[in-house]
């Protein structure tokens, strides 16, 4: 399409990937705009967490998790592979490093979602990740979209409301922010977020770049 932002990988140029790293309040939209950006990024990857609970009917170890037990799980956070890993209901959840690696190296961008704690743990680790805060236009859309899910009692929907208070103070730590107030136009922003990430040149093969266009680039 005429004036559409395009991959920079789509001229042929080898680039790095890199690690987008998606935070918000619970009702803010972080799976469905991911979802809308999937099939309009060629290379993007969604990062599979390890976990050490029991697959559910129709899940496939290595698509929608790793499933390990919880001394393998154990042995993954004494080894420092994780990076970063969290207990919730009872069970345990992390991000494996090598496979977030292996996608990088090859090229692609690994995209995630979760909460501020495991995005600071990310952060202290890799500090090249990209950070990007998905927030509804207000709080009064966000109670909106809880109670509309039908599955939280009023109780509940106030803590999310009380904690989202707090999480959005730690939007100051995040490279990029979008408000989702339409799914298509958020989705786009994240798009574009993305495409231009990739279109940095510490990220291009600029050998390459330097062979195509037969002159230096300051890069002798």
């Amino acid at each position: 399409m005429k004036g559409q932002l395009k991959n920079i990988r789509d001229s042929g140029l080898k680039t790095n990937g890199f690690l987008i790293v998606l935070s918000g309040p619970s009702g803010s939209g972080k799976n469905s705009v991911m979802n809308a950006v999937f099939p309009t990024v060629p290379n993007l990857k969604y990062s599979i967490s390890v976990t050490t609970r029991p697959p559910r009917v129709g899940e496939v170890d290595g698509v929608n998790y790793f499933f390990r037990t919880e001394e393998e799980f154990n042995a993954l956070v004494a080894q420092n592979k994780l990076l970063e890993w969290a207990t919730f209901v009872g069970y345990q959840y992390g991000t494996p490093k090598e496979f977030v690696q292996n996608q990088i190296e090859s090229g692609n961008a690994v995209i995630m979602d979760i909460d501020i704690q495991g995005a600071a743990q990310i952060r202290a680790q890799m500090k090249e990740a990209i950070f990007v805060f998905l927030l509804p236009p207000t709080k009064e859309e966000l109670s909106r979209r809880l109670k509309l899910r039908g599955s939280d009692s009023a109780e509940v929907i106030k803590r999310r409301l009380a904690k989202s208070q707090e999480e959005i103070k730690h939007i100051v730590d995040y490279d990029y922010f979008i408000i989702n107030d339409d799914l298509s136009q958020a989705a786009e922003q994240l798009r574009h977020i993305i495409l231009s990430e990739w279109a940095k040149i510490s990220r291009i093969d600029l050998k390459q770049l330097k062979h195509l266009w037969k002159g230096g680039f300051g890069t002798e």
